[in-house]
């Protein structure tokens, strides 16, 4: 299958082998319920450079069983894991005002749902593109529902083994594919990374672009990624303060690590070159400088 094929349009840009590289801020849920928050996260990702951000949506009803949103948990909300889950969720009201501010900066945003009416919710925005989570690449009913939207999908690949995800990619078809591979460990250590699983997804879904979400302190190895595994898009979630109360914190970038996370990632193909070992024209003046025998050849 040649490299045409293993492209996708996302809102105006083209994600795919030599295209630029599409960076998502995932914004998630580090906003912690603030609007302002999220906000000034969307401010960031955008003079960083980022091509999009990315919420996460769920219906708390609908996603979480009432014995499991009874549970005691102390938070920042209140008592019990309802409080934290409902205090986490934005609606419409948020969601039109970082619409229009997105549509202000010129940058693409879209989420995960979490369930089929997460979906439709999103869709009233017509938001560029749907993502699934890892924790949900299991889910068939949310997975036929988002493939129904006919918007491209990105498909995170954590805590799945290679049979899960062609059972997930057989039902969401290949054409407006893109697999990520991902670890689903918060922070995630570099010894656990396996950055080489990009090759193994590339060479089993030839037809499919794949990138990588990572959540590993740092940049290294999301450089690595594009530049020794080709990961054609790179995720990584984003917050004002890493020491902010919240279980995706510590994985996330402030912003010295967003602008630094790009300004590599787009480095990169700067530094590969044309491959031809010739004398370059700059080099000449040093050539005539220092290289004072010449006549070996």
């Amino acid at each position: 299958m040649d490299s045409v094929s293993r492209k996708v349009k996302i809102g105006a840009s083209t994600i795919g082998e030599h295209c630029p590289i599409y960076t998502i801020a995932e914004i998630g849920i580090n906003h912690n319920g603030s609007l302002d928050n999220a906000l000034n996260l969307i401010r960031n990702a955008k003079s960083a450079g980022f091509s999009a951000v990315k919420f996460q949506k769920r219906t708390v009803d609908q996603v979480y069983s009432e014995e499991e949103l009874n549970q005691p948990r102390e938070s920042i909300f209140g008592k019990t894991n309802g409080d934290l889950k409902r205090g986490l969720e934005f609606g419409k009201s948020e969601y039109k005002i970082i619409a229009s501010l997105c549509r202000e900066l010129d940058i693409d945003w879209f989420a995960s749902p979490w369930d089929v009416q997460s979906v439709e919710f999103l869709e009233d925005f017509d938001v560029v593109a749907h993502k699934v989570a890892s924790a949900k690449l299991t889910d068939k009913e949310l997975l036929e529902a988002i493939r129904a939207t006919q918007k491209p999908i990105l498909l995170s690949t954590g805590m799945s083994d290679l049979r899960q995800v062609e059972r997930a990619v057989e039902i969401i078809g290949t054409t407006r594919l893109i697999l990520l591979h991902a670890v689903s460990i918060y922070p995630a250590k570099d010894e656990i990374l396996n950055l080489s699983a990009i090759a193994t997804l590339k060479k089993v879904f030839p037809e499919v672009p794949v990138g990588y979400s990572g959540h590993e302190v740092g940049i290294l190895p999301s450089v690595i990624a594009v530049a020794k595994y080709g990961a054609v898009c790179v995720e990584r979630h984003v917050t004002l303060d890493r020491s902010t109360w919240g279980t995706d914190q510590a994985a996330s970038l402030e912003q010295e690590g967003m602008v630094r996370l790009v300004r590599d990632i787009n480095s990169i193909g700067k530094c590969e070159g044309d491959g031809q070992k010739t004398i370059l024209d700059v080099e000449r003046p040093v050539m005539q400088k220092l290289r004072k025998v010449d006549n070996i050849f």
